[in-house]
């Protein structure tokens, strides 16, 4: 167990939210999130199977996750400084601090082998990123909290109920406690049909809704869109590749008890209408934050329905989670750096910003290309593939639609990103005194380069790494895997 993961952000927070001076907050939270992701770089260099018994451990699928939270906290833990100095009207102290929780207990749900504690962890990320979304304290930044406190709230309630209903399948199975991951897959012949078929649907609504998945998403467009960027992209990012692990680690048992059939017929619905969803509220979108959100629900629903589909396709979905992760930062924190600049975040007062803030302006543009699947950007590795697995493993209907929907996305997000980048800024609009600096862009030109990187080539123990975690949730096996992952340096 690599528990210096949990321990090292949960005190820097409360030493964060002790210590009365700004410079040293951001510093301390800047220093963590390298440290965090130097630690995590160590400790999966050992990861494998884990003990049997053991309740806390990094295995494939969950450092990949990690690595992929930890990667994003980095790209805002580097942006923050510069923007809490354009914010002396707030106090840092909780901003920082709950940020950092976030850390330590995402660190806590990656290495969870339990349901229970997987739940904890879950619940205990909704309330540590409350407080950032009321950030701006105003009635708008208000409402988003409540309603993310209380859409989650619902969804997580019905997590638990379906891991209490997992419990009793493998109760009724006669499969002794604790009923840890490992133990549930390994006697998974045992555990009650019909119990497990309803805990994977109570479960699935409810991390679903964690997630944003259509149509329990209604918490995201209010939450996106009042937000720091900083805070969406931690959403978009971090935050649902958390609910996506609690959700993954509990197909694999219903997987592993012959049940994948139907808990695949489930996901591919559910990805195919939050895309669909997010289609239609994206055409004539006015606020380009609540465009990104709706952008979310689409790649939440590009990841179930990956997994859906299984085989190589699983494996791309969880390409696509670091993917999506990487060129989202890239369009919250440039968003949020246009927004400053014109504070408005409407399409009538929001035009030329190509003009008015060149570095983000065109960071913007090119995220837009890269989270649209324009190569080579690693989003386009990612969708290229799910659709090939599904058209050439007998999905036909389903990869023509992904392709469908994909290309209505691209023309429904391009209508509003072309307004907002290109024309001519109003005279008449107030101008704010922010102009892009170093400080503001630097973080997201080092996140969309990576996303470039990664869409030319992924190093051989990150490829080994993704091949592991596809194994658990249905991807193909490792042999199957050797020729393609060998072929560009590509997974």
């Amino acid at each position: 167990m690599a528990w210096y993961l949990i321990v090292l952000p949960l005190l820097a927070a409360g030493v964060a939210f002790a210590i009365p001076s700004p410079m040293w907050r951001v510093r301390i939270l800047a220093t963590t999130a390298i440290l965090h992701l130097v630690g995590l770089l160590a400790a999966l260099g050992g990861w494998g199977m884990l003990p049997a018994g053991a309740w806390l451990g990094l295995d494939a699928l969950g450092g990949w996750v990690l690595l992929v939270i930890s990667v994003l906290f980095l790209v805002c833990a580097l942006y923050a400084p510069a923007y809490l100095a354009l914010r002396p009207d707030r106090d840092g102290r909780i901003f920082t601090g709950s940020l950092l929780s976030f850390l330590g207990l995402a660190s806590l749900l990656a290495q969870s082998q339990h349901p229970g504690l997987t739940w904890v962890a879950i619940e205990t990320t909704t309330l540590a990123t409350a407080p950032l979304i009321y950030f701006n304290h105003n009635r708008h930044s208000l409402e988003a909290t409540w309603k993310y406190l209380l859409i989650g709230s619902v969804g997580i309630a019905l997590a638990l109920l379906g891991t209490l209903f997992f419990a009793y399948a493998a109760s009724m199975g006669g499969v002794e406690e604790p009923l840890l991951y490992g133990r549930l897959m390994h006697e998974s012949a045992l555990l009650s049909r019909p119990w497990l078929r309803a805990g994977f649907v109570l479960t699935l609504v409810g991390y679903g809704t964690k997630m944003g998945l259509a149509p329990m998403h209604t918490w995201k467009p209010d939450a996106y869109g009042e937000t720091p960027g900083i805070v969406g992209a931690l959403l978009a990012g971090g935050v649902t590749s958390c609910a996506f692990l609690a959700l993954l680690r509990l197909y694999a048992v219903v997987s592993a008890a012959g049940e994948a059939q139907f808990a695949n017929e489930l996901l591919v619905g559910f990805g195919l209408l939050s895309m669909a969803w997010a289609m239609v509220f994206m055409v004539r979108q006015l606020d380009f934050k609540r465009l990104l959100a709706y952008s979310s629900v689409e790649h939440m629903g590009i990841l179930v329905l990956g997994i859906g589909i299984g085989g190589n396709a699983a494996k791309f979905a969880l390409y696509h989670l670091a993917a999506n992760a990487l060129v989202k930062s890239v369009l919250f924190l440039s968003a949020g750096n246009i927004h400053r600049s014109y504070a408005s975040k409407q399409l009538p007062y929001v035009t030329g910003a190509i003009r008015r803030t060149p570095v983000s302006g065109w960071l913007f543009l090119l995220g837009f290309l890269a989270i649209t699947g324009t190569p080579p950007f690693a989003p386009f590795i990612s969708e290229f593939n799910i659709a090939y697995s599904a058209l050439t493993t007998g999905h036909v209907w389903v990869g023509t639609a992904f392709l469908v929907l994909l290309g209505a996305i691209f023309l429904g997000m391009s209508d509003t990103v072309v307004k907002v980048i290109f024309g001519t800024p109003s005279a008449q609009r107030v101008r704010t005194p922010y102009k892009d600096t170093f400080a503001t862009t630097a973080p997201m030109i080092a996140a969309l380069t990576l996303a470039l990187v990664m869409g030319l080539w992924l190093p051989r123990p990150l490829q080994d790494m993704l091949n592991g975690a596809a194994t658990m949730v249905g991807g193909p096996a490792e042999r199957e895997q050797a020729p393609r992952a060998v072929a560009g340096g590509r997974p």
